[in-house]
């Protein structure tokens, strides 16, 4: 392992045959973490080639147990977003392309910290289960085309020990290993083809465009080398997306949508997203006509009833659902426009931050959630405010932690005489 660590200090290939045996090691307990954190500061500084990072996304990806859905004439697809506020995507997205007709296996995530996961937004619908053994999320994708469940241990166990040690030595921020780690749990869960969202700003992971692109292309390069086909979209997570920030708040807006009533952005980023899928999944051979399909199933209620039957299938509260009737946290106050003017900003990371101390957000991975807690956009940038106007309502269920939470937005709001336009919602496509 030292000769290893060594050549890839000095800027050097390792082989295949070398991943692989690197990854085994490092599972089995044969490679100490110190050596392992050796190398993956030396990835840090030199990189790894496109050929490097699909061989090391495949050594992890067979750490592990695999999903396997055989469905004839059809392709898998799985979508996946690299974080940030107010993001309730998968939500409608999901059902929309099933509804398509392409099967939807997804694996999702719990939140952290400023950013909403999946797996907490749909345990706000009473008695949903989130939890399912391979055999019975493979049966829920044949039988409705769709179903979306807590990642499992089982696969790539490379993938956590590795972020784990990446967490504690500063190498985190390392394009091939984030790369490989996002694309190891798509192909391990059984997706044969995968569209990106790689979002930059206050909110996401990566903070410039530029640093996105390149994570965005790198995990593409990773796709096409492994045999499945995948597109990225660039997109701005400068405020948050949508309206609503928190997890039951943010299914209620998902209803919106899927009903043909949601915000213009967050419907722009769902409906880009959704048309690469159909691509993709070879439904058809263009995002614009796919735009067309997408609309006439939004239009037909088709994505609307597909969410239903995901969430009857996996036990959830169907007449609750369509009565709107989510927990909301009983507390409610607002944050008032301190300024006449036009909305310039809105920090995502700040308003998440905010969404947490509410009780929306995990401070850590032992930390409990409020479903009903978090903030309610009403006015976005660009829009016009008032003195004193009402501009988020917050929810929670603790009067103690209103006030540091608004105390927080102040900062996240920039209020100015007139409007410029930021950067646009969606930059690019990588495909």
């Amino acid at each position: 392992m030292t000769e290893l660590i060594e050549k890839k200090r000095n800027g050097l290939e390792l082989t295949t045959e070398e991943l692989y045996f690197i990854i085994r090691g490092y599972v089995q307990g044969t490679i100490p973490d110190y050596q392992m954190a050796a190398l993956t500061m030396a990835i840090f500084f030199q990189g790894m080639t496109a050929r490097e990072t699909a061989d090391l996304t495949m050594a992890m990806v067979e750490s592990g147990e695999r999903v396997e859905i055989s469905l004839p004439g059809k392709i898998v697809v799985d979508k996946h977003s690299s974080g940030g506020v107010g993001d309730k995507t998968t939500l409608i997205v999901g059902p929309l392309v099933a509804a398509c007709g392409i099967p939807v296996a997804k694996m999702s995530g719990r939140g952290l910290g400023h950013t909403g996961g999946t797996i907490d937004k749909l345990q706000s619908i009473p008695g949903l289960n989130v939890e399912m053994n391979q055999d019975a999320f493979c049966h829920q994708v044949k039988k409705i085309g769709i179903a979306i469940i807590a990642q499992s241990n089982s696969l790539v166990p490379a993938d956590k020990k590795l972020y784990a040690l990446r967490d504690v030595t500063a190498t985190v921020d390392s394009i091939p290993l984030i790369a490989s780690s996002i694309m190891s749990k798509k192909i391990a869960s059984g997706a044969k083809a995968i569209v990106l969202d790689v979002k930059y700003g206050s909110g996401a992971f990566m903070s410039s465009e530029q640093k996105a692109r390149e994570l965005a292309q790198a995990m593409v390069d990773i796709g096409k080398k492994l045999g499945r086909d995948t597109v990225a979209i660039i997109s701005n997570m400068s405020q948050p997306l949508g309206r609503a920030v928190g997890n039951s708040l943010e299914v209620l807006e998902a209803i919106e949508c899927l009903q043909g009533r949601g915000p213009k952005d967050l419907m722009e980023v769902c409906l880009e997203l959704a048309a690469w899928m159909l691509v993709v999944g070879q439904i058809t051979d263009s995002s614009k006509s796919a735009r067309a399909i997408l609309t006439d199933v939004l239009d037909q209620g088709k994505a609307w009833e597909k969410f239903l039957e995901l969430v009857a299938a996996q036990g959830g509260d169907i007449l609750k659902l369509k009565n709107k009737d989510l927990l909301l946290s009983p507390l409610k106050a607002h944050y008032k426009a301190p300024v006449q003017g036009y909305i310039q900003n809105i920090d995502a990371r700040k308003i998440g931050m905010s969404a947490m101390i509410l009780g929306a957000g995990r401070e850590n991975k032992d930390s409990s959630i409020d479903y009903g807690a978090g903030i309610y956009l009403r006015k976005k940038t660009g829009e016009p405010v008032q003195k004193g106007e009402a501009l988020f309502d917050l929810y929670t269920s603790d009067g103690q932690k209103i006030q540091p939470a608004l105390e927080l937005l102040d900062q996240a709001v920039t209020i100015t005489e007139s409007y410029s336009p930021n950067q646009p919602l969606i930059s690019t496509v990588i495909d």
